[in-house]
This record gives C-alpha cells, sequence and structure tokens, in this order.
C-alpha cells in the first residue's frame, strides 16, 4: 500500500471528517464486550495508524478512550499521543483493501463467526510489539468451490 493513499471518512451526520495518511500499523477485529457495546455490533473493525497520520476537523467528544460525535453520536476514534484508532465503518469508501491481521478477544466471538485463519488469535488483549510495521499482505484462503450439480 503506497504511503501516498490517503482515507477520508467521518461520521453519519458529516459534522466529523478525518483522514488518515499510508498503511495502517496494524489492523484487527475485537469481540470484546466494550468494543461490542461501543459499535452496536458483534466485534469492532479497526485500523491503527501512526498519530501523525491522522488529521480531523469537528467536534468530538470522548468516553472511555473512544471519541465519537456529539451530534450523532457516531464513534470515529481513539486519539492517543502516538497513535490513531480508526473504526474502519467510518471510512467513506468500503475498506476492502485492508485485511485484519489479528483478533482479540476470541473467547467471546459469536460461534456463528469464523476465526480469520490467516490472523493472530489472542484470547484478551494483544501483547504490544516493540516496533509495530505495516501489516504483511495475509495469504487468505480461497473460498472452496461446490461442485456443479
Amino acid at each position: 500500500m503506497s504511503e501516498d493513499v490517503v482515507r477520508n471518512g467521518g461520521c453519519l451526520c458529516g459534522a466529523v471528517r478525518f483522514s488518515v495518511k499510508g498503511a495502517p500499523l496494524r489492523v484487527g477485529l475485537c469481540h470484546c464486550q466494550d468494543c461490542r457495546r461501543a459499535s452496536g455490533s458483534a466485534f469492532n473493525f479497526f485500523g491503527v495508524w501512526p498519530r501523525s497520520a491522522y488529521e480531523g476537523a469537528g467536534e468530538l467528544r470522548t468516553f472511555e478512550g473512544r471519541s465519537f460525535c456529539p451530534d450523532c453520536g457516531s464513534r470515529v476514534a481513539s486519539l492517543r499521543g502516538d497513535e490513531a484508532e480508526i473504526s474502519l465503518g467510518a471510512l467513506d469508501l468500503a475498506p476492502g483493501d485492508i485485511i485484519p491481521g489479528y483478533e482479540l478477544w476470541i473467547g467471546r466471538r459469536e460461534p456463528w463467526l469464523m476465526d480469520l485463519q490467516w490472523a493472530e488469535q489472542f484470547e484478551h488483549d494483544r501483547e504490544p510489539h516493540p516496533i509495530d510495521a505495516p501489516p504483511l499482505e495475509p495469504e487468505i484462503p480461497a473460498a472452496q468451490q461446490q461442485p456443479d450439480k
């Protein structure tokens, strides 16, 4: 992924806009109760960029480290000193080329969801790595073809 790629996104009502530049440092799915409640879904799909790659406009409110639009309530990001964790569903274009490299809190994964066979699996939170580098392109197993009847 080119370092020149810029992805734009925002909240549901458009009052908050952001962009991230370049490749994410890491991408994951989280099945923990906090992420489930904050996203209103069975898991949270997120990407982490260097904080310097994030630019935002509009007012944000924050609860427990998660920033959201105070007008529509859409969760947008978790901004830390050196990282910006983006809810990938907030991107304008579907991030089909961004592939999760790990899953967190897999014991809470819904039984009807299969694990990502190429991704690292963590029972709880991921242990921080000394240096997080852009993810390698994982080898995703091809869908099994059903024989013609």
